[in-house]
């Protein structure tokens, strides 16, 4: 399926739904609310069958947050990408690891990096840092690193 195609398809199953064009993959930008139901299309659909989830992650850009996920048709060989905006003060969103299991993982290396709350997950608790790291987010642009003394 061509990205035009799939941008004509994901505008009948999310009406609300933006695009970003100009890459290799098409990037859907929807509403935070409307990813659990538009993630189980995405997986379900006889004609989109992305069963694939290959990265989820997230992207400070200082003024809010955006979730990202990648997504691929194993089946199909077509690819999109999916955005969320997240306000940053209080950066939440449901889980897709219900969809695709492998969130499960990536959604708890966004949960300690960069704070994002997943609702609903299974599992929510550090995955790399060690205890005492809960809640400094150490690639939000923000953090204050002691030791290196970095600022963005």
């Amino acid at each position: 399926m061509t990205n035009e195609e799939l941008k004509v398809k994901l505008t009948e199953l999310l009406p609300s739904a933006t695009f970003e064009e100009g890459g290799e993959w098409l990037n859907v930008y929807i509403e935070p609310a409307a990813l659990p139901a538009f993630a189980k299309q995405l997986k379900s659909d006889e004609v989109l069958q992305f069963d694939f989830l290959f990265c989820l992650t997230c992207v400070d850009w200082k003024t809010h947050l955006t979730m990202v996920y990648h997504l691929r048709s194993t089946k199909l060989q077509h690819a999109v990408v999916v955005k969320a905006k997240l306000d940053r003060t209080k950066p939440e969103i449901e889980t897709v690891s219900d969809t695709w299991r492998t969130a499960e993982f990536h959604e708890r290396e966004v949960y300690e990096m960069f704070g994002v709350h997943f609702l609903h997950h299974p599992d929510l608790r550090l995955l790399i840092l060690p205890a005492g790291w809960e809640g400094k987010n150490p690639m939000r642009k923000d953090f204050e690193d002691p030791v290196n003394m970095i600022k963005l």
